[in-house]
């Protein structure tokens, strides 16, 4: 939790830049595993906590355009409450701390809503994600559960993305915070791995060094010897000499800061010829996007600039055929890339993706490609200072998709399908690292990189 003032200033500027009716704030209720009283680890939504900071279960907000009026809605303890969880701060008390004097219990939330309604006031609410809060909604405004995306307002949304997208120097520090932790965890599963462990060996250990550094993992870390399989959730395979360890993790901070990378290394810790000719694109490529990345150039600018380095680096291995301008002009790449170049970061590890995608990557400027692989590029608009978005390139070779373009002839002209039959059981390959765009460039988010080379992948999984 941040000082009041810095939740008081992010009100104030979301009122300046919205005219008028209510802003409704629907926090999170704790879900249940399996009976009521074993629930899932609590996460706050991350709109109700940039704008009020309060992070406890079953609170919502109204901020009334037009008086200026805040209010925060939840329920005191009561004794059985005292019993299990200990004396707990007034609703009152939790809402003056971030600089809100008025406070109610829940239940007046619905008549609150209601009558500003039947007043014909406009009631903005944000895209409901959770099922307890589509149901609130739905009895509050009436509005359709197949509805309320649609009804969601635009004006809203656009104001928390405006917002939200450019990161405050206390977010930057917890920003590189949730960084160090997701190094450690890259870090010490690279030290570990070694033949004959099982994957979930590694995924364990990885995610207690984020419970015990921060809240939790900021998503389900996937780890997989599979790494043509982008976002492969299975652990159960042993480690087997020959292959290569896709991992893609990172860790939440208690303040639900959020970091994501992505390392690849091989399971006997020594990378073979072919792993190294493929390896050194996804890095050159990587590293290319670091160099490039600034404020005043778009991110689908510099997608496509790394997808020419990655064409001319398989055109060398005779993977693909062509001038390499063409090659990308018409996509051919993205079947060993058929994923964006990388996402916006902050509390959310995509950030407001809650929100919608096109709202966040684009604008009026910056319209979602519907070309294969670019379109699947969830931040496309031009880059500004404070900006935190993954560069995640990756070469995979997935022999459905491969079969599927060869059949339907698909960019048969710069590809040669022959070729690629030979890498079928490859798997893939995804380098990704975290980056916040600066004055005149950017820089890795963090205090340490993790290794990048195969060289130095090599050395620190010897020691």
């Amino acid at each position: 939790m941040f000082s009041k003032e810095v939740y008081v200033n992010r009100r104030n500027a979301l009122k300046a830049k919205m005219n008028s009716g209510i802003l409704l704030f629907l926090g999170t209720s704790e879900a249940a595993v399996n009976y009521p009283g074993n629930t899932y680890r609590y996460r706050q939504d991350s709109n109700f906590n940039y704008f009020f900071g309060l992070t406890d279960p079953d609170l919502a907000a109204i901020i009334d355009l037009e008086s200026g009026e805040e209010i925060i809605f939840g329920n005191d303890v009561d004794i059985d409450d005292i019993i299990w969880m200990g004396p707990q701060p007034f609703i009152k008390d939790k809402a003056e701390s971030v600089g809100v004097s008025k406070s109610f219990p829940f239940a007046e939330l619905e008549k609150y809503v209601s009558d500003a309604k039947a007043k014909g006031r406009k009631v903005h609410f944000l895209p409901p994600y959770r099922n307890h809060n589509k149901i609130l909604l739905n009895k509050m405004l009436g509005v359709g559960f197949d509805q309320m995306k649609a009804q969601a307002s635009e004006e809203f949304i656009k104001a928390v993305v405006s917002l939200r997208l450019i990161k405050e120097e206390c977010e930057i520090a917890e920003l590189d915070k949730a960084c160090n932790i997701g190094y450690a965890m890259h870090y010490t599963a690279m030290k570990m791995a070694r033949l004959g462990m099982v994957e979930q060996e590694l995924v364990g250990v990885m995610e207690g060094i984020a419970i015990s550094q921060g809240l939790m993992p900021s998503f389900p870390i996937i780890l997989s010897q599979n790494g043509e399989t982008l976002h492969n959730h299975s652990h159960h395979q042993v480690l087997t000499d020959g292959r290569l360890i896709v991992i893609d993790a990172g860790a939440e901070t208690n303040s639900n800061y959020c970091s994501d990378f992505t390392r690849t290394i091989p399971s006997s810790g020594k990378f073979t010829t072919r792993q190294k000719e493929i390896y050194d694109i996804v890095a050159a490529a990587n590293n290319h996007v670091i160099e490039i990345s600034r404020p005043g150039i778009s991110y689908t600018d510099v997608h496509l600039s790394m997808a020419r380095i990655m064409a001319q680096g398989l055109k060398d291995l005779n993977i693909l055929k062509g001038d390499v301008d063409e090659i990308v002009a018409n996509g051919a790449q993205a079947l060993m890339m058929p994923h964006g170049l990388g996402h916006n970061m902050g509390m959310d590890v995509h950030d407001m993706e809650d929100l919608g995608e096109n709202y966040v990557g684009y604008d009026d400027n910056y319209k979602r490609s519907t070309q294969f692989g670019l379109g699947s590029l969830r931040m496309g608009k031009m880059l500004e200072k404070g900006h935190v978005i993954t560069d995640e390139p990756g070469i995979y070779f997935i022999p459905a998709l491969i079969e599927k373009w060869k059949n339907e002839g698909t960019n048969a002209q710069f590809i040669n399908f022959d070729v690629l039959e030979k890498y079928y059981d490859f798997g893939g390959i995804r380098l990704e690292d975290d980056i916040l765009i600066t004055d005149e460039g950017c820089r890795l988010l963090g205090s340490k990189r993790l290794p990048i080379t195969t060289e130095d992948v090599e050395r620190e999984m010897a020691h």
